[in-house]
Protein backbone atom coordinates (compact mmCIF):
# COMPACT_ATOMS: atom_id res chain seq x y z
CA UNK A 1 0.00 0.00 0.00
CA UNK A 2 1.55 3.68 -1.37
CA UNK A 3 1.75 6.12 1.52
CA UNK A 4 0.10 9.12 1.33
CA UNK A 5 1.14 12.35 2.83
CA UNK A 6 -2.59 13.26 4.23
CA UNK A 7 -4.62 10.65 5.96
CA UNK A 8 -8.32 10.26 6.28
CA UNK A 9 -10.84 12.55 4.53
CA UNK A 10 -11.08 15.26 6.80
CA UNK A 11 -14.49 17.20 7.34
CA UNK A 12 -17.18 17.81 5.38
CA UNK A 13 -18.06 21.24 6.31
CA UNK A 14 -17.85 24.04 4.10
CA UNK A 15 -17.16 27.41 5.54
CA UNK A 16 -17.22 31.24 3.78
CA UNK A 17 -17.73 34.59 4.74
CA UNK A 18 -21.40 35.28 5.81
CA UNK A 19 -21.40 37.74 3.35
CA UNK A 20 -20.37 35.41 0.35
CA UNK A 21 -22.73 32.64 1.50
CA UNK A 22 -25.71 35.36 0.85
CA UNK A 23 -24.74 36.43 -2.20
CA UNK A 24 -24.67 32.46 -4.01
CA UNK A 25 -27.64 31.02 -5.30
CA UNK A 26 -28.90 27.66 -3.98
CA UNK A 27 -27.58 25.91 -6.59
CA UNK A 28 -24.13 27.53 -6.23
CA UNK A 29 -24.63 26.64 -2.70
CA UNK A 30 -25.56 22.97 -2.82
CA UNK A 31 -22.47 22.81 -5.53
CA UNK A 32 -19.55 23.39 -2.85
CA UNK A 33 -21.26 21.14 -0.25
CA UNK A 34 -22.00 18.40 -2.42
CA UNK A 35 -18.07 18.92 -4.10
CA UNK A 36 -17.01 18.68 -0.44
CA UNK A 37 -19.32 15.94 0.66
CA UNK A 38 -18.35 13.49 -2.29
CA UNK A 39 -14.23 14.69 -1.14
CA UNK A 40 -14.87 13.56 2.44
CA UNK A 41 -16.44 10.23 1.34
CA UNK A 42 -13.71 9.07 -1.22
CA UNK A 43 -10.86 10.02 1.69
CA UNK A 44 -9.79 12.41 -0.21
CA UNK A 45 -8.36 15.82 1.92
CA UNK A 46 -9.49 18.70 -0.63
CA UNK A 47 -12.97 19.07 -2.39
CA UNK A 48 -12.49 19.21 -6.48
CA UNK A 49 -11.08 22.66 -8.02
CA UNK A 50 -13.76 22.95 -10.37
CA UNK A 51 -16.35 24.14 -6.86
CA UNK A 52 -13.99 26.82 -5.93
CA UNK A 53 -15.89 29.94 -5.05
CA UNK A 54 -14.47 33.16 -6.98
CA UNK A 55 -15.16 37.06 -5.34
CA UNK A 56 -15.02 35.59 -1.62
CA UNK A 57 -11.78 37.48 -0.93
CA UNK A 58 -11.58 41.39 -1.15
CA UNK A 59 -9.11 43.03 -3.35
CA UNK A 60 -6.06 43.13 -1.70
CA UNK A 61 -6.92 41.96 1.65
CA UNK A 62 -4.20 40.05 3.30
CA UNK A 63 -4.80 36.36 4.09
CA UNK A 64 -4.90 37.06 7.67
CA UNK A 65 -7.47 39.56 7.43
CA UNK A 66 -9.35 37.34 5.12
CA UNK A 67 -9.61 34.87 8.52
CA UNK A 68 -9.82 37.25 11.35
CA UNK A 69 -12.40 39.94 9.77
CA UNK A 70 -14.83 37.78 8.30
CA UNK A 71 -17.91 36.03 9.94
CA UNK A 72 -17.44 32.79 8.81
CA UNK A 73 -20.01 30.44 8.48
CA UNK A 74 -21.32 26.84 7.28
CA UNK A 75 -22.70 26.68 4.01
CA UNK A 76 -24.53 23.67 4.70
CA UNK A 77 -26.56 24.90 7.65
CA UNK A 78 -25.80 28.55 8.08
CA UNK A 79 -24.32 28.52 11.50
CA UNK A 80 -21.42 29.94 12.40
CA UNK A 81 -18.46 28.04 11.12
CA UNK A 82 -17.26 26.64 14.68
CA UNK A 83 -20.14 25.05 15.95
CA UNK A 84 -20.56 21.42 16.10
CA UNK A 85 -22.60 20.03 13.18
CA UNK A 86 -23.86 17.00 15.30
CA UNK A 87 -27.31 16.66 16.46
CA UNK A 88 -28.36 15.79 19.93
CA UNK A 89 -31.38 14.17 20.95
CA UNK A 90 -32.87 16.02 24.38
CA UNK A 91 -33.52 13.94 27.50
CA UNK A 92 -37.32 13.57 28.01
Amino acid sequence: MAKSKVKGGGTTKVCLPASKVRSMSAAEKKKVVNAKRSAASKGKYKRSSKSNVKGARKKGATLRDWFEKENWINVATGEPCGASSRTRKKKK
